[in-house]
């Protein structure tokens, strides 16, 4: 429960730059399988003047969107070290906190950023193994039959190692994507060295005249060039694990070139043999290569299907934490102190999503046709909350901050626009799923202020609970009884209920409340907070303060209550749990579909005894009827 950040910043930035290859950059490295085939999908003549243009557009936007938005502008608003989507929110709304309207647009974008993810997560497992194991389809016609059963069994078993932990995958994660990237370049430097003169299409003239030339087919294709730079918000994401500098070196230094060779190859090879678009990728490597080809990018697909579950686990776990959806059973996996998590819930739901995306698309160039949408989307969520922190927190001049906001918006606007053109033909999908889990966000968050407006009404004071016990005094048992609550005001509905019941009390009660803050990690000695009431000295207000992603972990942080003079024995303590029993008014303003789901979600949410880590044999659990 350290509050160190866990980057491990004593390892070497060459040592760190070499694991983020083996995660970071899973899901941009294998876009070379699918993208420059599904650019010339449409119809797109496969000639050199089109063929430098479509090399252009790929390399400016690589070079506009990842390099310089993500690489060099966003990557730089940390919070304390973490980044991604939900660290993004966290850091916009500390520049919001006396702006209740802007606060409420701020997570909404939030939501709706991890929403978009969970849609874009069920398709880059699914496309990007299918996409590699296609290679069969040049390397031995004759099993073609066998991809989608082989993409299914890759896909099965990776799902169903997540109940192990991927920890003893992770050492081969680094050598073996090292090997992927360095394929990538040798493969397209071969290739540029028959045709070097397409090292023009650099000049962003090539660019500009294929979309003026093709009009609204151009910017149709841009659909497709998005699929080169899927995986750029990654690089962000995954910055609390590796840190900025490692993240960049590798980037600059080794993956962004080994990219743009293996695209200009992949280019330079229909240039010289346009026959070669059934599959550029494949056919870049001589026949004796293919093979082994085919394996590695196999393995690479699997890679990069695993960082996309691990962060699905990490964004739900960063949802929880912040009250945006329902506790889930969430199991901590170490090993030589190195730290996963595994949500049970999240894995099996994924597994379905994806296996049943393969057996109904069937072909990579089908999912491609639903790929794209989502993870525009997020970019665009990615923008505004960048321009948000720019503005408050970074304190940028207005033109500067506005610059920034208009020319990445309208690149981001662009490729959704031209993504949502896919909405007929698959893009729907990540969109209903999104669309689900944004439902599911937003009305946990509706029933969870209903329910604290609920604990408001009925809140009673403190010292007016003891000027009813001086009346009606109760029979005095030793012991220390803490009951968990909700609010940070107030006696809980919980303590009422069980001294109304049972009419005896503990010498020593505790009211304990959980605050997660919108930063990832809190320091010791600010975690806990106490405060005393009235004249005997027998009723305290705990505050535990953790980050979004600390373990809360309630037994070790009551340790440190001794240390600030609350002396807690937990081999005799009780806890007191409330076990809420929801029911709904006639007139309440919830819809009514709302109410069924906020009740299945409250029902069905993890236990607070395993979440908080709670000796299960001191708890109590007291049933409490609430209605909204």
């Amino acid at each position: 429960m350290s509050a160190n950040h866990p980057v491990q910043s004593k390892q070497p930035l060459s040592s760190l730059a070499l694991s983020a290859i083996g995660v970071v950059f899973a899901d941009i490295g294998t876009s070379p399988l699918y993208a420059v085939k599904e650019v010339f999908h449409g119809g797109l003549p496969a000639d050199t003047l089109h063929i430098l243009g479509v090399l252009s557009l790929i390399f400016w936007a690589l070079t506009l969107v990842v390099t310089t938005k993500y690489t060099i502008y966003i990557m730089r608003a940390d919070n304390r070290g973490e980044g991604g989507i939900i660290a993004l929110m966290a850091l916009a709304l500390q520049g919001s906190k006396l702006q209740p309207k802007r606060k409420l647009l701020i997570v909404t974008l939030g939501l709706l950023g991890a929403s978009l993810f969970y849609g874009d997560s069920i398709i880059t497992p699914a496309i990007s193994v299918l996409s590699a194991i296609e290679g069969i389809k040049v390397i031995a016609p004759r099993f073609e039959n066998l991809v989608i059963p082989l993409t299914l069994i890759v896909l099965a078993a990776l799902f169903l190692l997540q109940t192990k932990g991927s920890r003893h995958l992770n050492k081969f994660f680094s050598p073996i994507m090292l090997a992927w990237f360095s394929v990538l370049a040798i493969l397209g430097l071969i290739n540029i060295l028959r045709y070097p003169s397409v090292l023009i299409a650099i000049n962003p003239y090539y660019a500009a005249n294929l979309l003026v030339e093709l009009g609204w087919h151009g910017f149709a294709i841009m659909g497709a060039v998005v699929l080169v730079i899927t995986g750029a918000e990654t690089l962000y994401a995954d910055m609390g694990n590796f840190g900025l500098k490692p993240i960049r070196l590798a980037w600059f230094g080794f993956v962004f070139p080994a990219l743009l060779l293996n695209y200009f190859g992949q280019g330079a090879l229909l240039i010289n043999n346009p026959d070669a678009l059934a599959n550029p990728f494949y056919l870049l490597a001589p026949a004796w290569t293919q093979y082994p080809l085919l394996i590695l990018a196999t393995l690479a697909s699997v890679i990069t299907s695993q960082a996309v579950i691990s962060g699905a686990f990490s964004v739900t776990r960063q949802a929880i934490q912040l009250g945006y959806c329902p506790r889930m059973d969430i199991q901590h996996i170490y090993n030589q102190g190195v730290g996963q998590i595994y949500i049970a819930s999240i894995n099996w739901l994924l597994m379905a999503s994806v296996l049943i995306l393969v057996l109904s698309f069937k072909s990579s160039s089908a999912l491609a046709s639903a790929y794209g949408i989502a993870v525009t989307g997020t970019m665009i969520v990615d923008t505004i909350l960048a321009f948000i922190v720019i503005q408050a927190l970074w304190q940028w001049g207005k033109i500067t901050s506005i610059a920034f906001l208009s020319v990445f918006l309208l690149i981001d606007l662009t490729f959704l626009l031209s993504n949502s053109l896919k909405i007929p033909t698959g893009a729907w999908l990540p969109l209903a799923v999104a669309g689900v889990v944004f439902a599911i966000m937003t009305t946990w968050i509706k029933g969870k202020e209903m329910l604290a407006r609920y604990l408001e009404e009925k809140r009673v004071l403190f010292e007016e609970l003891q000027e009813q016990l001086k009346d009606r005094p109760l029979a005095m048992v030793p012991g220390t009884a803490i009951y968990m609550a909700r609010s940070l005001h107030g006696v809980p509905q919980v303590l009422l209920h069980n001294l109304e019941h049972n009419h005896v009390m503990h010498s020593k009660i505790v009211v304990l409340t959980i605050v997660t803050k919108e930063e990832p990690y809190v320091d010791e000695a600010h975690r806990v907070k106490i405060r005393s009431f009235g004249d005997t000295g027998n009723f305290f207000r705990v505050k535990l303060y953790f980050g979004f992603q600390e373990e809360q972990d309630v037994r070790r942080a009551l340790q440190l209550c001794c240390h600030e003079g609350l002396d807690i024995d937990q081999k005799t303590v009780s806890f007191f749990i409330g076990s809420e029993r929801l029911s709904f008014r006639r007139k309440n303003p919830m819809p009514t579909w709302q109410r069924s789901l906020f009740k299945f979600l409250t029902h069905n949410s993890a236990s607070a005894i395993a979440f908080f880590k709670i000796p299960v044999n001191r708890v109590i659990e007291l049933g409490i009827r609430v209605e909204l």
